[in-house]
């Protein structure tokens, strides 16, 4: 009988408990989106720099010829 009463009395005392954390849980979704905006921004000018050292290697291996 006790192997029963305790999963029920952990269920019982940590289920309000774990509602609570939840609801104090704090997400800052608009600081998230503008994070993934930023970090976009940055990766497609890494791209364009990539691009630019490309044309510019080229270039040079022109100029040896």
């Amino acid at each position: 009988m006790e192997t029963i009463l305790v999963p029920i009395a952990v269920a019982v005392i940590s289920g309000p408990i774990v509602v609570i954390l939840q609801r104090l849980r704090k997400e800052n979704s608009q600081q998230h989106a503008e994070g993934r905006v930023l970090l976009r921004n940055v990766a497609h000018k890494v791209d364009k720099i990539g691009t630019k050292l490309d044309e510019h290697i080229g270039w040079h291996k022109g100029k040896d010829e």
